[in-house]
Order: structure tokens, then sequence, then C-alpha cells
């Protein structure tokens, strides 16, 4: 390969990064005049300056170099900028290789769409200042700092082709999820996984402080890397001349040890975990820019970050402005009509191999639907309501387990987990994949391997949603399974997803992609062992804040019923679908036909449990999640036992959206349908897997509300049994019954009788469990009694 660059390389590259560099200062500060064809006047600078310089000419740099090696190597490769606040670098970029102007017609290649391209930077109506997914080529928007390495890895698995240049701001780096992510090497197949080229871009400073990567000494920073298992290779300087030529032959060696990498694995069987490549620059902040300003230091420091010139505060400033724009020679860049000249235009990879233009950035285009097997041959049986199950999760399992068998050869589903996935019941997967591995092995370790299905080695909730939202974002499929209470950690990395599919969705160009699911079992009420720390089923609240044609949450109540709404989440399109479901063993309520049904409808009466015949109830029981559940059809029992001219009605709701009216949620109940399943005035006692101010936030707009009493998750937990966990959150049979005593018309005497029965209940059950640690045999051996609930 090549190994240095001719005068005519150094000339071309140089000319593209001052062409990026010029159309990066234009958009975060010129209104009009694009090509300065006369002097710059303050109408031609922007009223509102917005947008970030320091990272940019970096990055318009190393987009400069990558381009040489593309066309040079015929490489298949994408660009994620880290420091995506850096966005003028990458819509710059994409403009000059033809790739912007393809996808958005209207910002042409000439004056006009320059002034166009310039005026919508950080402009309302216009384009957001980041690498934002209105940016062809954008897989990761980098507005919030941290995920550009694991979303980087999650591309380039299964894309065996496939180089991630990844981009890392030293700033960045300094967060907990990039951290973590340089150990993301130790999962990296080279047989059958791309390669991810990290760019550790250290220009110093963050907003307002030095960068403590930059700050530390060379070998310091040369043994951190090399102790992650990386090989950096080291440039650094600031004049352009010697910074090409070294860059060059940096990236030069970079690919050639990737291919060799790649040979040695792929060709010669070679099964160690290799040392792959990295480079690190270092380079000025706000390299290209202006050198001083208002007498103080600007290049080079962290005045450099957001906008260093305010002419409009500062009339001074135009001047310093025109003279950093015409630093960059723009006449010898663009010609009269302002289309990039040939010579510089012909320095771009061609079609697909632009990384604007690459496929695997617009993962929708290359989906293929998962080969799924029947759901329905991997149901349980369920002869009447109430037989015991083996656990929900674990019914699933072997479902999951035929959907890697099925797409074994297509390398496109994976199923990721912070070393949780055979706690949580999924343990059938490794009967057919091991785990992913490339660390050492032991004697004594279990399903490891060099290539699995499976990456649930890294207990790290961070690097399992950056990964499996870069697997997506490229066009593949994934389930991430995890404690309930701990998915907490990527709350932020969920927003930041479902904002880019919102923005995405109205894009034409952009195509949708496969859904993020999410498995959540070791649930808030069955963490009984672990305790407090781990009971929190916040993040479904969380989750519906999001835009109604994004978001999913679903409590199917048994086996069957999950087994049907997995089917439907891995089938799903553009969405984000959670799945709350236990792993313990639980009763089952459903035959497969019927949970098939109930699931399609995501809400139901449950005529074998009620016996209001039809007719208006005195009392409905609702219920949502698989413990609210069983303790809503226990609370009914005692009901129909002690007061059978009671008229009860169960609903149980597996789509939690369907309590939302349409107008908030597209599955949304009409008004007329809600109050045929939970009337106008009939008390409703609600028992709810997670916190009861969300049912009230849902159904507020209901003619019913204000007779909704909603008994969920109190935020009260210990170590203690399941069914003590429901006492102390009033969510158990006993205080259900006793909810519903105090919202009925006075039951007289059997009434009084009842209410005193439970709450003796209440007391024996709590001395019980205080002497024996362990439930009342009444509650250890319940099932569910009635005559009715036989098939």
């Amino acid at each position: 390969m090549k190994k240095t660059l001719s005068s005519e390389d150094l000339q071309g590259i140089d000319a593209w990064w001052r062409a990026a560099n010029y159309l990066s200062a234009g958009q975060i500060f010129l209104f009009d005049n694009p090509l300065l064809e006369r002097p710059l006047e303050l109408g031609d600078v922007k009223r509102m300056l917005l947008g970030h310089w320091g990272t940019t000419p970096g990055q318009n740099f190393i987009y400069a170099h990558l381009n040489r090696a593309i066309v040079e190597q015929d490489l298949d490769m994408i660009f994620v900028s880290g420091p995506g606040h850096g966005g003028p670098a990458v819509v710059a970029n994409t403009y000059l290789e033809g790739s912007y102007s393809e996808v958005y017609p209207e910002i042409s290649r000439d004056s006009a769409g320059l002034r166009k391209l310039f005026r919508q930077f950080s402009f309302p109506g216009g384009i957001p200042s980041h690498a934002s997914p209105e940016c062809p080529g954008s897989i990761h928007e980098g507005g919030e700092l941290g995920y550009s390495l694991s979303h980087a890895f999650g591309a380039v698995f299964d894309n065996p082709s496939l180089i991630v240049a990844c981009v890392v701001g030293d700033g960045e780096a300094e967060t907990g999820p990039l951290a973590t992510a340089w150990h993301s090497n130790k999962f990296l197949d080279p047989r059958g996984d791309g390669a991810v080229l990290p760019i550790l871009h250290l220009n110093g400073y963050k907003i307002a402080n030095p960068t403590l990567m930059a700050r530390i000494p060379r070998p310091e920073l040369a043994q951190l890397l090399n102790g992650y298992g990386w090989a950096p290779l080291f440039v650094s300087g600031h004049d352009p001349a010697p910074m090409h030529r070294a860059m060059a032959e940096a990236l030069d060696q970079a690919v050639d040890e990737i291919h060799r990498i790649r040979h040695a694995a792929r060709a010669e069987g070679n099964t160690e975990r290799p040392r792959w490549p990295m480079i690190v620059l270092d380079s000025p902040k706000g390299w290209t820019g202006p050198h001083v300003v208002d007498g103080k230091p600007v290049e080079g420091t962290f005045r450099s970050h957001q906008v260093p010139l305010k002419p409009r505060e500062h009339p001074e400033h135009l001047r310093l402005l025109e003279d950093w724009l015409r630093s960059y020679r723009p006449q010898e860049l663009f010609d009269e009509q302002g289309r990039l000249k040939p010579e510089i235009a012909a320095l771009a990879p061609k079609g697909t191999r632009r990384m604007g233009a690459n496929p695997h950035a617009n993962g929708g285009q290359l989906l293929r639907d998962l080969r799924l097997p029947d759901f329905r041959d991997f149901a349980i049986d369920v002869p009447e309501h109430g037989a015991r199950g083996p656990g929900d999760t674990r019914v699933l399992g072997p479902f999951l387990r035929e959907v890697v068998t099925l797409n074994q050869d297509l390398r496109n589903f994976r199923v990721f987990g912070p070393d949780e996935t055979v706690s949580n019941g999924l343990g059938a997967l490794l009967e057919v994949t091991p785990r992913q591995w490339q660390g050492l092995e032991r004697p004594g370790d279990e399903s490891l391997g060099h290539s699995g299905r499976v990456l649930d080695s890294m207990l790290s909730e961070h690097q399992c949603q950056g990964w499996l939202e870069g697997y997506l974002l490229t066009g593949r499929h994934g389930l991430f399974n995890c404690y309930e209470a701990f998915i907490h950690i990527i709350d932020s990395m969920f927003n930041q997803h479902a904002k880019w599919l919102k923005v995405t969705s109205r894009l034409p160009w952009r195509h949708p992609i496969a859904s993020l699911n999410y498995l959540l079992a070791s649930h808030v009420w069955r963490q009984d062992h672990n305790g407090f720390s781990h009971q929190d089923p916040g993040f479904i609240d969380h989750v519906v804040s999001k835009k109604a044609d994004l978001v999913r949450v679903y409590l199917p109540p048994d086996a069957n019923c999950l087994l049907s709404v997995m089917d439907h989440c891995l089938r799903s399109r553009h969405q984000v679908n959670v799945v709350i479901a236990g792993k313990h063993p639980a009763p089952q309520w459903l035959s497969m036909p019927a949970a098939e049904k109930h699931c399609a409808d995501g809400i139901g009466i449950w005529q074998w449990a009620s016996n209001d015949a039809g007719e208006e109830p005195d009392l409905v029981m609702g219920c949502c999640g698989d413990v609210p559940t069983l303790e809503t059809l226990a609370a009914v029992s005692i009901l129909r036992e002690h007061l059978p001219s009671l008229k009860v009605r169960v609903v149980n709701v597996v789509d939690l959206m369907r309590l939302q009216p349409p107008s908030a949620h597209p599955h949304g109940l009409s008004d007329a349908d809600f109050d045929a399943f939970f009337t106008r005035q009939a008390p409703v006692i609600f028992a709810f897997h997670g916190y009861p101010a969300l049912i009230h936030r849902l159904t507020y707009r209901r003619a019913n509300h204000e007779n909704f009493h909603v008994r969920g998750y109190q935020e009260e937990g210990t170590i203690t049994t399941p069914f003590d966990m429901t006492v102390l959150n009033e969510l158990d049979r006993f205080h259900l019954v006793l909810s519903a005593l105090d919202r009925l018309p006075d039951m007289g005497e059997a009434g009084a009788k009842l209410r005193t029965l439970l709450t003796g209940k209440l007391q024996a059950h709590r001395r019980y469990i205080c002497e024996h640690g362990e439930d009342m045999s009444e509650i250890r051996d319940w099932r569910w009694p009635l005559p009715v609930a036989r098939r």
C-alpha cells in the first residue's frame, strides 16, 4: 500500500480540507454572500450564531484523509462523529462529496445551494448543529457524549467488510460509557465481524476546561490505550503539510493492519485476540480559525469551542471573520457558479463508497425480515385457568432459540444483556449459540465462543444498549434483556434513540429500521431475594413520555401471552417495545388461542373470572402485569366466596397504551370502548405492575377516572417473600378486597365480617413471616378455586 503522499496528493487533500473548513465556518456564520463575491457586510452574518467550531476542523481533516484511503483501497467505510456537535463537518463533507444534494436536491451544488446550506444550519426550520439524523451518512448524532464507540462496534458486528472510522472526542473520552467502550475489542470476531478504527481526537479542551487525556504524559496515555488492548498510532502537530503526511502514513498503517488481522483470522485460522489499531490525532482546538480575538488566544484554547467571533456584538469582529474565511482561498476551491472545482470533486469516493451514501448508514435499506418460527408451537399447555407454569421467560427461551437457529446463515439477529441472559430465564439460547467472547478462556467456563449470537459477557448496560442501537441502525434485529430496575442506567440512551426514531420517521429518504426491543425480567415484584436496591418499575413511566407513535409497553400476564407479544415485537419496525415478564414459576391463565386473541386486542374482559354476565357490574377489578393479575384473581376469588351476589368484572390489560384515548396514542381506546370495559360509574380497583400515578396519568380524560383506585408499587421493598412484597405495597389480594369494600356501598354484615377477616389475615401474615421467614400455607398453596375457572 502507498505509504507517503505525493505533492499532488497533498495539495488535493489540503484543498478538500480547506473547502470543508470554509463550508463549516460558513454554516455557523453566513446568512448571505456565501462565496465572498463582495466585501462582507453585517447583513451577511446570521443574527443568531450557534454551533461548535472547535472540533470541526479536526474532523474535516480526518474525513479528507479517510476519503483518500477509501478510494485507494476500495474500503467499505462509514464515519461516526463522537463529538457530534461538530455537525458542520459532516454536513460540509457530505455536501462536497455530493451525497447531501442527492438527498436534498434543493441544496444544489452551486452558489444558490451554498446560500441555502449556510442559512439552514442552526436556524429555525433548518437543521440542528449536530451530526443529526438529517445528515446523510450519520448513525450517531453525538449531541449527548459517550456512545460513539459502542455504536461503532454495534455497526460492525456481522458486517465483515465494514470499517467504522469512529472519531472519539477527548472530552467524550471522559464519560463512563466511552471509557468502558474501549473494552469492546474483546468481543469483536475478526472472522465474521467488521472493524472499528477509533480516532481519538486530542484537541485539548472541553467547553471551558482542559481534557484529561490531553494533559497526561504521552507515555501514560500510550500505556492506557495499550492496556485496553489497542495499538495506538500517534499523529501530532499544527503545521498542515507535515500533519497531512503523518496522518496519511498512520492511516495507511492502520488499514494495512486491519487487512492483516482479517487475513490471519479468515484465511489462516488464527483465533488469538488481535490488537486492533487506532489513531490518536493531537491537533489544536479550532485549528485554522482565529488566532487571537480581543487580545486573547483562541486557536488551540477552550475559547474556540463554540462561536469564536460575535460580529453583531463586536463590529471589529466582522473584519476578523472575513479575513478568516478568505484564508481558505475559496476562489481556488469553487468556480464562478459556486461549484466545487472538478479536480477537487474527483477526490471523493464514488457511489455508495462515499461515506454519506453508504447504505450501512441508512440501515433500513439493508433490513431483511427475520425468519420467525410459529410462536404457537412453543405454547404451554393450560388445562385449566391457574395451571402452574415453569416461568414465563423460560417458555420464551426456546422460541428465541429457534429464532437464532432460523437466522444463523443471515447473521442478522443478536441478543444483548449485561450478564443476565441465563438469570432472566433465556438459557435455552445457549443450546444453539455460545456467548461471543474473545478474551482468555479457563476450565469451567460455560458457553463462551469466538462467534455467537449472544453478547452478554460484559456487565455494562451502556454497552449493550449502544451495541444494539448500532446493530439496528445498520439494518439488523435484536433484543436487550435486562433486570427491570437496572434498565434505568440507560434512560438517557433510550431518550436519544427515541429522538432519532422520531426525526427519521419524517425523513422520506431514511428507511425504517427494526424496533428496539427490551425484555425486562427479574422485575420489581420478584426481586425479593435482592432487596430494595433491585426494585424499581419506573422505566415504564420514562418510556411513555416519548412520542406515542414510537413507544409500546406490554405486560403479558402469562407465558402464552408473552410468546404472542414477542412475536409481534420482533416483526415491528421503527418503534421501542418494552416487554415486562417474570421468570419464576407462576400460574398460567390462557390457552394459546385465547392468549393470541387477548394480545391482539391488548385488553379484555376475562369472562371466566367475572360474574357480571355481561350486565353492568357492581365492581371492576382491573389488572396489568403478571403479579398484579395473580393478586387480582385471588382477590376476586375471595369476593366471589364471601359476597356471591356482588357482580364483579375482571379486565386485564396487556398493551398499556390501550388505556389512553386515540388522540394520545394510536393504540388508544375510544371513549365508548373504554366505558364498555370499565363502565362510566362503577368503582374500579386497578392493580398495576408499576407506580400507580402512571395509570391516573393515562386515564385522566376518561369519564370514570374519578372512580379509579390504583394499587401498585409504592417504593416499599426489602428482602422478603414475593407475596410480602405485595403486602408491603398494598397490592396483595387482601388489600385489594379491602380497597373494594371501601368504595362499594355498604355490604352489610357479610362485608363487615369480610373486612374483619382480612384485617386479621394481614396481621397473622406479618407475625408468621417475621417468625418463620415464609408465607402462611394458605398463601403458598393458593390456587384459582372457582368452578367457572374449569375448561
